[in-house]
């Protein structure tokens, strides 16, 4: 999600979760051919596995972006077909190339050429005056092709043309059950589905249909639904990290950051949600809100706000 998940919300979540697979924000090809590579595609080791998500139009663009990206070390690249910003279309990339098939297969292609690690493509189910019916299978079958294994679909539509990237998100109504058919219709095709997840329990129920979920939103906004991940869907048998324990494994990378210029808030937006219906929330949010973005806020700022907020589970602290 672009402006969300950089790496510094990725190096958090990672302490929530270890075996999630963690996306970047969209990268466009120009800005990683010609601009500051380390600061756009720079991430923590303990980042793994993690994902670089692309946007461009120009498969030799495309190949050389997703060398560079492979050279850092990403295990997954993406290539976003979905993205409905304004900016996006007016380069020719994101959700508007869902009506050229074609040409995201030759991208697919080059990058495949390109790099030994998963290339992958996130998608639409349609754009505009496009029937889903047959514009998802349509982009399904190009980039499947082209040597894609695995297809990450939004279950909207993008309407490029009166509806704002932020109603992209909300506005157009979920079909979950055309994706569903996809995978009927593509049983060797891994299948991801995307939008409007809001819990566990929902991704589960998508599980039983399709081959993966993808949280967006619902994971940034209450991060700790993620702490159960690992048991749930991997089998693992650790305890995750407690709210607290995640903020004092991440104060050491806090404290890092300030020492190489990043800014506390730069950092700290990330963690608003860490508290999410648990007692004290509120004044956490305010206290950080309040106090990061000042100038020389330090790790003294999260240490304050971690003590207005109950060690206790929210049931347990109603009792």
């Amino acid at each position: 999600m672009m402006d969300w998940t950089d790496r510094h919300d990725r190096f958090f979540l990672r302490l929530i979760t270890r075996r999630a697979l963690l996306y970047t924000e969209m990268v466009t090809t120009g800005a990683v051919l010609h601009g500051d590579r380390e600061r756009l595609l720079g991430f923590d080791a303990s980042e793994h596995p993690v994902a670089v998500q692309l946007g461009g139009s120009e498969p030799a663009e495309l190949a050389e972006a997703s060398r560079i990206a492979a050279d850092f070390g990403y295990d997954e690249v993406n290539l976003n077909v979905g993205c409905p910003s304004d900016r996006v279309q007016s380069g020719r990339f994101g959700a508007c190339l869902m009506r050229e098939p074609d040409l995201v297969a030759r991208c697919v292609e080059a990058m495949r050429r390109a790099v030994s690690v998963p290339v992958t493509v996130k998608c639409r189910i349609g754009v505009d005056e496009q029937e889903p019916e047959e514009a998802l299978p349509a982009m399904a079958r190009a980039v499947r092709a082209a040597g894609c294994e695995t297809l990450i679909v939004h279950a909207r539509k993008a309407w490029l043309e009166g509806l704002s990237p932020k109603e992209n998100r909300d506005v157009p109504p979920l079909d979950y059950p055309l994706v569903y058919r996809l995978k009927q219709a593509m049983p060797d095709m891994e299948i991801v589905i995307n939008g409007g997840i809001a819990t566990l329990d929902e991704a589960a129920q998508h599980l039983a249909h399709v081959d993966g979920a993808m949280l967006g939103r619902a994971a940034y906004q209450n991060p700790y639904l993620l702490a159960e991940v690992d048991a749930r869907f991997f089998g693992e048998r650790a305890s995750p990290l407690t709210r607290h324990e995640v903020l004092e494994a991440f104060l050491p990378y806090v404290q890092r950051e300030l020492a190489h210029g990043t800014h506390l808030h730069a950092m700290t937006r990330h963690i608003l949600g860490l508290f999410q219906g648990q007692p004290g929330a509120r004044a956490f949010r305010r206290h950080i809100s309040e106090n990061a973005p000042r100038a020389g806020a330090g790790i003294e700022v999260i240490r304050e706000a971690m003590q207005k907020v109950s060690h206790l589970p929210a049931a347990a602290a109603a009792q």
